[in-house]
This record gives C-alpha cells, sequence and structure tokens, in this order.
C-alpha cells in the first residue's frame, strides 16, 4: 500500500493538491470518519429498546454491539487493498451507497439474528470507507506541522461522531422506532457522495502487486473465532465452544502473520512491528480505544437501567466523555511538540487509567456529576492518547510504507472498539449472573430470563408487583457490581499500557516529516 509523491530538488515533498482543495478534502475524509463513528455508537442508547422489542440473549446482545466494529477491523487491510487497485475515491462512494441502502435494512430488522446480520454487513460496507483516510491524509499533508492538526481533526471527528450518535439517536428514540437510528446513516451518505466526488482527488498504487485472497480470509476468520471464544467463556464459562474458537482464532492468526512475511506484497507488513516505536504506538492506540468504547458501552445502559434516565437524557449526559476527546485531540499535537510523544501518550493513558478506577466509588444512585466528570477525563485521556499514536504511527516508518503504516493504525482503532465491547461486556455479564441472587417466590423461568441481562430483568419484573421490584433491585445491584469490576480490569490494563508507552515511545516523535524517522 506504498504511496507515490512528488518531491522538490531538496527532497521536500510536494502536495498533490492545492493548500484550498486539501483541507477541503479533509472535510470529505473527515465525513466518511464521522459516518463510521456515529453507526459505531448511536446503537448503544437502543440497546434497551432492542432488549424489549427482540428478545436477545445476552450473547446476542453483545453480537449485537461489536459484530459491526469487528467485521469493520477483519476487513480494513483487505479492502484498503483493493482500494490501492481501483481508486480510493472510488471505493469511498462505492462503500457509502452501500452504507446507506444496508442502513435500511437494518433499520427494519424483526430478529435479532437479522439485526445481527446486518451490522455486520454494515462492518463490511464500512470497510470499504475507512481504510485509506489515513494514507490519503498523509499524501496530501506532506507537511509536519499540518499533517499533525490533520490527523487531530481526524480524531476529533471520530470523538464527535460518538457524541452525535448517541444526541441524535437520544431524540430519536423518545419519538420513533429504534431503526431510526440507522435511518439517520442515509442522509449523512448523500452529503458524502456530493462532497467526495466533487472535492476528494483520486489516489491509486500504480504498483499494488498481487492481491492475496487466503489472507483477507484468515484476518477475518481469525479476529472472530478469537472474539467468539472469549463472550463464550463470559456467558457459559470455559468449555468446548470457547476453547475452539480460541484456539481457531490463535491458529488462523499466527497462520496470517505467517504467510505476510512470506508474500511479496502482504496483507499487513507484520515486519512494521519490528520498529519498538511502531508497536508501542499501534499498542496504545488499540486500547485507548477499547478504554473509550467499553465507557459508552456501558454508560448508556448505567444511565438509562439503572438510573433511569430517558434515552436522549443519557446521550447528553454521554457528552462528556467525546467533548473531552475532541478537546485534547485538537491540543495534542501542541502538547507532542512541547514535551515529546511519549510524554503526551502515556499521561492520556495514564489519566484514562485512574479514570477508570474512579468509578468504583459510583453508586446506582449516585448523583450524576462525579459521573459526569469522569466520562470528561476518561474522554481527554483517551483523545490524546489516539492521536498521538496514529501520528507516531506514520513517523515511525519510511513514507514509502505510510499506506501500510495507516491501515495498521485504523485497523488498530477498530479491534480496539470491538475488543471493548466484548472484553468489558464479557466481564459485566459474568458478573452480573453471579450476583442475580432471586428473592424468594421468583419462579425458575423468570429467573433465567432475570439473570440474562439487566433489560430481561426489568422486563419480568413488570408484571410481578413487589416481588418484580425486589428483583430490580437485585439486578440493579449486580450491574453495578459488573461496572465495577470491568472498570477495575480495564484501569490495570490501560496503567500497564501506559507504562509500556513510556517505554516504547522513548525518542518518538510525531513530527512526520521526510526523512524523521
Amino acid at each position: 500500500m506504498s504511496e507515490t509523491s512528488e518531491t522538490t530538488n531538496t527532497g521536500a515533498e510536494l502536495s498533490p493538491v492545492s493548500p484550498r482543495a486539501r483541507w477541503i478534502a479533509l472535510s470529505a475524509l473527515v465525513l466518511a470518519v464521522l459516518l463510521i463513528a456515529v453507526d459505531g455508537t448511536v446503537l448503544h442508547l437502543a440497546l434497551p429498546m432492542i432488549t424489549e422489542e427482540l428478545k436477545p440473549t445476552s450473547q446476542e446482545l453483545l453480537w449485537i454491539g461489536d459484530i459491526y466494529s469487528f467485521v469493520l477491523a477483519g476487513l480494513l487491510v483487505t479492502m484498503g487493498t483493493l482500494g490501492d487497485r481501483i481508486g480510493r475515491k472510488k471505493l469511498l462512494l462505492i462503500g457509502a451507497v452501500c452504507f446507506g441502502l444496508i442502513s435500511v435494512l437494518a433499520a427494519f430488522a424483526t430478529s435479532s439474528a437479522l439485526l445481527i446480520a446486518a451490522r455486520a454487513l454494515l462492518g463490511l460496507a464500512g470497510a470499504t470507507i475507512m481504510p485509506s483516510t489515513l494514507s490519503i491524509i498523509r499524501n496530501l499533508f506532506t507537511d509536519p506541522n499540518e499533517r499533525v492538526m490533520a490527523i487531530g481533526i481526524w480524531g476529533a471527528m471520530t470523538a464527535a461522531g460518538a457524541a452525535v450518535g448517541p444526541v441524535v439517536g437520544g431524540v430519536l428514540l423518545q419519538n420513533f422506532h429504534w431503526g431510526s437510528v440507522f435511518l439517520i446513516n442515509v442522509p449523512v451518505m448523500v452529503i458524502l457522495l456530493i462532497v467526495g466526488w466533487k472535492v476528494l482527488p483520486e489516489s491509486k498504487d500504480p504498483n499494488p502487486g498481487a492481491w492475496d485472497l487466503p489472507s483477507a480470509v484468515a484476518s477475518l476468520v481469525g479476529m472472530i473465532a478469537l472474539v467468539y471464544g472469549i463472550k463464550e467463556i463470559a456467558a457459559v464459562g470455559f468449555g468446548l465452544p470457547a476453547a475452539i474458537g480460541i484456539g481457531v482464532g490463535v491458529l488462523v492468526l499466527g497462520w496470517f502473520a505467517r504467510r505476510q512475511l512470506k508474500l511479496p506484497v502482504p496483507l499487513v507488513d507484520v515486519r512494521l512491528f519490528r520498529t519498538g516505536k511502531f508497536s508501542g504506538a499501534v499498542f496504545a492506540d488499540l486500547l485507548a480505544v477499547l478504554a473509550l468504547s467499553g465507557v459508552v458501552f456501558f454508560g448508556a445502559q448505567f444511565l438509562q437501567l439503572v438510573q433511569g434516565y430517558q434515552p436522549f437524557d443519557a446521550g447528553i449526559r454521554e457528552l462528556p466523555v467525546t467533548v473531552g476527546s475532541v478537546i485534547s485531540g485538537l491540543l495534542a499535537g501542541a502538547f507532542a511538540a512541547r514535551h515529546s510523544a511519549r510524554v503526551v501518550c502515556a499521561s492520556g493513558l495514564g489519566l484514562t487509567a485512574l479514570s477508570l478506577g474512579a468509578i468504583v466509588f459510583i453508586q446506582g444512585d449516585s448523583p450524576y456529576l462525579p459521573f459526569g466528570i469522569i466520562l470528561l477525563l476518561v474522554g481527554f485521556g483517551c483523545g490524546a492518547s489516539f492521536t498521538i499514536s496514529a501520528s507516531v504511527v506514520l513517523s515511525a516508518v519510511p513514507k514509502e510504507k505510510a499506506g501500510a503504516a495507516a491501515a495498521v493504525a485504523e485497523t488498530a482503532y477498530e479491534l480496539g472498539t470491538a475488543l471493548g465491547i466484548a472484553l468489558i461486556g464479557s466481564i459485566m455479564t459474568a458478573v452480573y449472573r453471579a450476583n442475580v441472587i432471586p428473592p424468594p417466590g421468583l419462579s425458575a423461568a423468570d429467573l433465567a430470563v432475570a439473570k440474562d441481562s439487566l433489560g430481561g430483568a426489568t422486563d419480568v419484573a413488570k408484571d410481578l408487583g413487589a416481588l418484580g421490584q425486589q428483583l430490580v433491585d437485585v439486578a440493579k445491584h449486580a450491574f453495578v457490581d459488573g461496572m465495577h469490576w470491568a472498570s477495575v480490569a480495564s484501569a490495570v490494563v490501560i496503567g500497564v499500557a501506559a507504562v509500556s508507552a513510556w517505554f516504547m515511545l522513548k525518542g518518538a516523535s510525531a513530527d512526520a516529516s521526510p526523512g524523521h524517522h
């Protein structure tokens, strides 16, 4: 996925478009990112309504939440190689059309299985939109200062998508069917098509190499199998299905990595990971997004099902996490220039870890202000980390490998989103089930439904009178316990990542100027 670019006689790169045109082009790129981010977060507020209507199991609920980002991550690099061949602009516009059409299918899904399938197809369509955004930015913005700012805007718009999703989704859910959260993709798609067609320059790799189908299939199968195994452990305990899922995932992804080393033009250049700064930046990128997506996932359910807020009110109260991310994403470049990339990245992860740990002090009847402050700090820490880590990824490799580096960074971002929902959701489900102690008189059938999810417990309790209220109280307490355990586990992981980033990113720079590696 190499990128060709002109240079001056002094070796400085020239942008392929004028200053005005490249900033307009950036607007089309971030609009695409906004579209993907909105669809990744807008569903969280709708989960309680989906639970009530479609009656998904806890495992199906996790699949509904994470299958989109997981398929997107699995196909990102594969679709990137397709964009190298037919043109990234062309693939972007084709993907936008497909994304809009499949959104209509998701909006009118009549079963959990159909919704999961539609979400998977949305992931596939999204993978045709996302793969080249960072490599196009690398090609358009040859000045390192402009590039860091452009990447900051890219990261900020991703966070803005997380803000737009819950708020707009909240408005829709208070007035319309839950399927309306998918229909908002259609007007966004139309805008993207118009702007992208008029201002975005076409970009191709003149020598893309062979497209390896076995590698594409292996990357998707391996990651799906791995996450399936993780969720099986949380849902039913460690058994044969979980062992098979994890085993298949590890084996297939191992085979995928070995195959990349043998291919003359690999889908993922795994040799890039031999660069410590590159590996550290990708690792920080993945874990920062993992924490952010996990907080958004359980935050929506906590605010609605435990504290009783309506969807719109819950969406407004989740805004601090995305506002913090937007602000820090825009300021991260200046911070890195004054201090260093590793200081900003490690500090951002450290702040995130401390904030996640503070969630253990939040109870079901806690006032909103402490929770809102925690969300703001988590967003600020994550935004700084993933903006700088994306810049470091591009600066850690020679410019001829910028396309491959960008594909890996975006894959880490999307995989972090999927794994955040899967891992944190799985921990919460396991703790919730272990702590739902049934009040006397509850039938076995009702207990089974109540133990499946908090939404299930709330639904069962409607017809049980005083017994139902006891059940809801127990279920809410169990949910908060699960949230505490998930936040502590996340804080430990992010804390380790902060320490790792401090050592691995020593000497790293977000300055991706030619020759600065």
